[in-house]
């Protein structure tokens, strides 16, 4: 008995234990730090970890989006989309949970993948939660008709907000056109009469035939311990079961185009556009790479030949192009904007010619080593960034594999002269182009865009290069960070500066440099002088052109940029520890040595001039240079003028070659106030060295002093702009009210405008408009509490889109929402719930290097340190309800005291008095 006993024990621990193991998640791929696992029911795990982020994001991609929809089914998978935010049993407002973790969330819907994620400050609980979170809305979302019903008119408005810009029909109805039968012709957003006819019960069997483990990618990436999250992983989704109904792909190729085809638009608007539409092939296609090297010789800037073509020869103000990376055959698409004032004609026909002369003036050497350096430092760049990556990763997801993300890296760095060549004959043909009418010929040309074959065998093998090193686990309290801050002042030069040496993923840089100078006299009249001067910096130096610059940057796979206002001058640089001291190098002559061509300013001059005709019928941009104008403070001259529309374009036609020099001569340079923050790998005395000695002799004569901008209340008003042939329509409302930082207030406002505007989805603003009355896709507002402790000029705001004969609701919604808040003001579960969002939104900005550098440089400027804010984050965390409270009835005001411009193609428009409809 005892021997058999026995054996049945071992039988069966052994049986338990296979069992066991089997449950485990399985590795099945690894490539350059990201480990592919799956789990029995098919799910695909990607894991990522990055010690040096102090975030953890969680993005799950499934493999659905519009190409999947059927007939009256358009727009369905971006419908749905919206509805798995609505909630399940276990997290039945979804909004508000993203809102009190403090988490950067959103779901994206595209033409292959559907994709949803939240960026989050690192913890078990936090991560518990997000897989808890994506797990059960993988199954379980409500997809409920009353949600729906709300729901389909803020899609809707979200539709009509693309209806409102001629640049977006435009670009849709080519790839309409293009297309005969395959949905990639077809808008993500889908067809406002299915988005507002779509039956429930074919929402919910959509949900349930796509949103399944065997259909589904998900995606960690972060500082995470491995073990932990698998385990996790398989609590979460292990028992998950898929439907019995297979999976099925759509069948739809679409057949090669026939002959060059033509679309025209007739809208309101002012700026002319052209554009140009070739078939090409699947991302996954080995052709997809060497014709990414085409686009960017075509389109970059400011090498590319269209560019040169059409914007230098100052035909037109701007070029782009776009090229998804999708499973099966696509397009690349160009855009070119014309000024009203340059012939559409003339810039059709240059456009064409250039890709019509393609074939004998094929791609040059130089072009193609250029392109590669560009398009490497774009993707090296983002394979750093591991908050980033979850995300990006998506695409290739979508496209079949995400190991196709270092393929077409690898191609793009192997692509040979004859390939780029090869591949630019055989697409960029007149029949297999989309900008007109049909045109016959006795020898058509086409060109049948081949599927891929063989993916699997492409993706299974494919080892990829060496890793990335995963930095340190830099630890984000603000006493750490104040401990690890080298700050102090330079010796030579009087910079102010604030190191954090830190060993980040590859390696990564962050340096800003700022310089301020001069008065509010010194600056009286100098119009945009300040702004185009800075923008000039990288537009070439006397020793290399704006093309040297570019390459160079390329080459050091960095990036440089600078901005300028009011005697204010910022440099921002993104590099690594290999190439920082060249990159600097490269910053300082463009600092010093600036050449200001006139063909640069010129066609700066000609983009911003277009940008302001695109926007003049614009409700946004209206209504936002309305409510300047309304509560105009300073006379015409003066450095915060807001200018009007029409004194911007003049502003813009007056600056000169002189006008710049003569600025740059004044205000560039270290007077009394400069700081230096650098965070990353980063050697500090090195640093110090490099700045003391190469911005000794780089002065300026002109003392720096604030421009002060004192508290002053704004005008009430509440007015109207109608803008025709609008399909949206845009509230803007400010109030002003006297506070800073400093006060005892700060912390309670922080909270006030947290539940009043804030949150992803969840304040009282979006609760109202967007899941309640369901006539706004944006609404919210916020607070803004000025750092100035003598200024104390503060505001806040809200905000809506809607379609234009909803103004009555968004009206009647702002004004009782506002009176309902002074008079009820929050609870405690809002009041819970919005200190401990911020507390870990504040956690995951000192975790993204660039934000916790400007924390820095304000701090440095104030004349501060990191305990300052930790100081706000307890008064934050100790609040009450009743000091919320009285925060908001000393400063929210009724609506009729704010500031409101809306615009819009209102047919009949009033503002109607509801504040006797709010509740006692």
């Amino acid at each position: 008995m005892k021997t058999n006993f026995r054996t049945a024990l071992v039988l069966a621990i052994a049986l338990l234990f296979s069992v066991i193991v089997e449950a485990q998640p399985k590795k099945t791929a690894s490539v350059e730090g990201i480990t592919e696992y799956k789990l029995d029911n098919g799910l695909k795990v990607l894991l990522f970890p990055d010690n040096s982020s102090q975030t953890i994001t969680v993005n799950i991609t499934y493999k659905v989006g519009s190409r999947h929809e059927g007939y009256g089914e358009k727009g369905m998978a971006h419908l749905l989309e919206h509805l798995v935010f609505k909630g399940t049993p276990n997290h039945p407002d979804i909004p508000k949970e993203l809102t009190a973790r403090g988490a950067r969330p959103n779901g994206t819907t595209w033409y292959d993948r559907t994709n949803y994620f939240e960026t989050f400050n690192a913890t078990e609980d936090n991560l518990d939660w997000a897989l808890d979170l994506e797990a059960d809305r993988m199954v379980n979302s409500y997809i409920a008709k009353k949600d729906l019903d709300s729901e389909f008119s803020v899609v809707r408005n979200e539709f009509e907000s693309g209806e409102n810009s001629p640049t977006s029909v435009l670009m849709q109805k080519v790839i309409s056109s293009a297309f005969l039968w395959h949905n990639y012709g077809q808008s993500t957003i889908g067809n406002k009469s299915d988005i507002e006819r779509v039956p429930i019960e074919n929402l919910k069997a959509f949900y349930k035939k796509y949103y399944r483990p065997d259909n589904a990618v998900l995606m960690v990436t972060g500082k995470f311990d491995t073990d932990k999250t698998l385990a996790l992983i398989e609590k979460k989704f292990g028992s998950i079961k898929n439907p019995d109904t297979p999976l099925n792909d759509v069948p739809t190729i679409e057949p090669p185009q026939d002959g060059e085809k033509r679309v025209e638009l007739s809208r309101v608007g002012d700026l002319q556009l052209v554009s140009a539409l070739y078939h090409t092939p699947a991302g996954s296609h080995v052709d997809y790479a060497p014709l990414a090297l085409v686009e960017n010789i075509l389109t970059d800037q400011p090498s590319g030949r269209l560019y040169k073509a059409l914007v230098e020869s100052n035909k037109a103000s701007s070029v782009w192009s776009f090229s998804p990376f999708t499973k099966e055959p696509g397009f690349m698409y160009f855009n070119v904007d014309v000024p009203s004032d340059k012939s559409l004609a003339d810039a059709e026909a240059t456009l064409l010619e250039i890709f019509d002369g393609l074939r004998d003036n094929p791609i040059t050497e130089e072009e193609l080593k250029r392109a590669k350096a560009n398009l490497g430092k774009q993707m090296d760049q983002m394979l750093r960034n591991s908050s980033y990556l979850g995300t990006y990763t998506s695409e290739f997801i979508g496209a079949g594999d995400w190991r196709l993300m270092f393929i077409h890296r690898d191609r793009v760095e192997a692509a040979t002269l004859e390939q780029v060549n090869e591949v630019l004959s055989n697409y960029f043909i007149k029949t297999n182009r989309t900008v007109g009418n049909f045109i016959p010929t006795k020898q058509p040309m086409r060109i049948e865009i081949p599927h891929t074959e063989g993916l699997e065998d492409l993706v299974t093998n494919y080892k990829g290069k060496e890793a990335l090193s995963t930095g340190e686990a830099f630890d984000v309290s603000y006493a750490n960070i104040q401990s690890r801050l080298d700050s102090g002042t330079m010796g030579k030069t009087g910079i102010e500066y604030g190191f954090i040496k830190k060993d980040n993923r590859g390696e990564t840089v962050n340096v800003n440099f700022t310089f301020r100078n001069g008065s509010v006299d010194d600056l009286m009249n100098k119009g945009v002088v300040a702004s185009y001067t800075a923008r000039m910096l990288n537009k070439g130096t006397k020793t290399k052109s704006r093309q040297d610059i570019e390459d160079k940057l390329s080459e050091l796979k960095s990036s440089v940029y600078f901005s300028g206002s009011n005697g204010r001058t910022y440099a921002y640089v993104t590099s690594t520890k290999e190439h920082l001291m060249e990159t600097l190098d490269l910053m300082t002559e463009m600092l010093k040595l600036p050449a200001f061509s006139q063909e640069e300013l010129n066609k700066l001059k000609t983009q911003d001039i277009a940008n302001i005709e695109r926007n003049k019928t614009e409700p946004q941009y209206l209504v936002q240079k309305r409510l300047g104008e309304i509560n105009q403070t300073y006379p015409k001259g003066h450095p915060l003028y807001n200018m009007s529309m029409e004194e911007e374009l003049a502003a813009i036609n007056d600056v000169t070659i002189e006008a710049m020099q003569a600025y740059y001569n004044d205000f560039y340079g270290i007077s009394n106030n400069a700081t230096l923050v650098a965070i990353g790998n980063i050697e500090e005395e090195g640093l110090k060295n490099y700045f003391e000695k190469e911005y000794a002799d780089f002065k300026s004569d002109l003392p720096y002093s604030e421009i002060k901008d004192p508290f002053r209340p704004n005008n009430p008003a509440n007015e109207q702009i109608k803008t025709p042939d609008k399909k949206n329509a845009f509230t803007l409302g400010f109030l002003n009210f006297e506070c800073s930082q400093y006060d005892e207030d700060y912390a309670a406002l922080q909270v006030a405008g947290s539940v009043f505007g804030g949150g992803f989805l969840n304040s009282r603003i979006a609760t109202r408009l967007r899941q309640q009355d369901g006539v706004s896709y944006g609404a919210g507002g916020g607070v803004n509490v000025d750092s100035d402790k003598e200024d104390k000029n503060s505001g806040m705001f809200i905000y809506a889109i809607y379609a234009p004969e909803n103004d009555a609701k968004v009206q009647k919604g702002f004004e009782e929402e506002i009176a309902r808040f002074i008079k009820d003001g929050i609870t405690q579960q809002e009041l819970d719930d919005a200190v401990a969002g911020w507390v870990q939104a504040q956690s995951v900005s000192r975790a993204k290097d660039n934000e916790l550098a400007s924390t820095i440089n304000n701090n440095l400027y104030y004349d501060r340190d990191m305990m300052f804010q930790k100081n706000i984050e307890e008064k934050v965390k100790s609040l009450t309800v009743d000091d919320v409270n009285k925060a908001i009835k000393t400063y929210f005001k009724d609506m009729k005291d704010w500031t409101v411009v809306n615009g819009g193609d209102f047919k009949e428009y009033e503002i109607k008095d509801t504040k006797d409809k709010v509740d006692d």
